[in-house]
């Protein structure tokens, strides 16, 4: 199975690591002609994943034409760039071929899932690949364990060729709840962020987190999703390596916040931050589906309506009495 990987991010080229380690041929295409140079010349993507060599084996490319013949294409572009990437490479990808999406978020506008997106442009079948997997740990070939999530005969196309002993790959059929945990994570990890930033205390974050992946789980449910594959890697797994790690995007622009750095000054001086738009995304679809978000709430006045985090705090510990476990109906 031939492979080829769109975006020669940390993670798309942590990807291109672990396809090559298992034995299947893989391309690494991205767009900078600077950074695709340095990883044909030096075997490094210094600016992307610093630190880790690059297998001479894998080939580097900035022409999308390559995606023709191949059989397995993996998008790892960030969210708000993926809809325009697939359409470019639409002309290229093989009817046959099986598109696996390796990008965590919502369509910023439409707060689509990935795979969403990737139906309405394409016709290839679909896998949704998801878990906690910080690049810097997988190209380093640290054990590292996600989930594929699609139709069985695809995900096991998947796992094939990309599991290995370093990568283990499990899969599922509940590609929506894999996608929501994903990409709602996100917010969470910030608000994560925000708590270490401020200076709260263990209890604290273990409460959000807890109270975090409740409230994940909420909303995916209503939007389609199982509630069991919350509690799985996709979910609680990924919250858990979101919240606690420095390699964490959200995290760290969260405890620039919790600092007092405004919001979008935050943001710019880390780079993507994918919670961000994540928690107006969940804002809005919780609102839609009549869900219970507080957390979510909270953060959204935090990050875009000048709300204080005292205040947050203020408003989430002096709810009404709840009980732990909602009643099952």
């Amino acid at each position: 199975m031939n492979s080829i990987v769109i975006g020669a991010g940390g993670w798309g080229t942590a990807i291109s690591v672990m396809l090559h380690k298992t034995g299947t041929p893989v391309t690494l295409w991205h767009f900078e002609a600077e950074t695709k140079a340095e990883m044909e010349t030096r075997h490094t993507n210094s600016k992307y994943l610093p630190g880790v060599l690059l297998p001479e084996g894998i080939s580097v490319t900035n022409d999308l034409a390559e995606t023709a013949g191949k059989d397995l294409v993996v998008i790892a572009v960030p969210s708000f760039a993926l809809r325009k990437t697939v359409q470019n490479l639409k002309p290229y990808i093989d009817p046959h071929a099986i598109v696996v999406s390796a990008t965590k978020g919502l369509e910023q506008q439409s707060h689509k899932r990935m795979s969403v997106i990737l139906g309405e442009e394409l016709s290839n079948p679909i896998v949704v690949l998801s878990g906690p997997s910080h690049a810097e740990e997988v190209g380093r070939c640290i054990p590292t364990t996600v989930v594929a999530a699609g139709q069985p005969q695809h995900t096991e196309k998947v796992q094939d060729a990309m599991m290995n002993d370093v990568f283990r790959i499990y899969s599922s059929t509940d590609v929506a709840g894999v996608e929501y945990g994903g990409a709602l994570k996100n917010a969470i990890a910030l608000a994560a962020g925000i708590c270490d930033g401020f200076g709260l205390g263990d209890n604290t974050k273990a409460a959000l987190m807890s109270r975090g992946i409740v409230e994940m789980t909420r909303l995916g449910v209503a939007l389609g999703a199982k509630a069991e594959t919350f509690s799985g890697l996709s979910g609680m797994g990924d919250l858990i390596v979101t919240c606690t790690s420095m390699h964490s995007r959200n995290r760290r622009a969260g405890i620039l916040i919790g600092q007092g750095v405004p919001a979008e000054q935050a943001i710019a001086q880390v780079g993507t931050v994918e919670g961000y738009h994540t928690a107006a995304a969940a804002y809005q679809l919780a609102k839609k589906a009549s869900v219970e978000m507080p957390i979510v709430e909270q953060m959204h006045k935090v990050l875009f309506q000048q709300g204080s985090v005292p205040e947050a705090v203020k408003a989430l510990m002096g709810r009404p009495k709840k009980l732990e476990h909602e009643p099952r109906l």
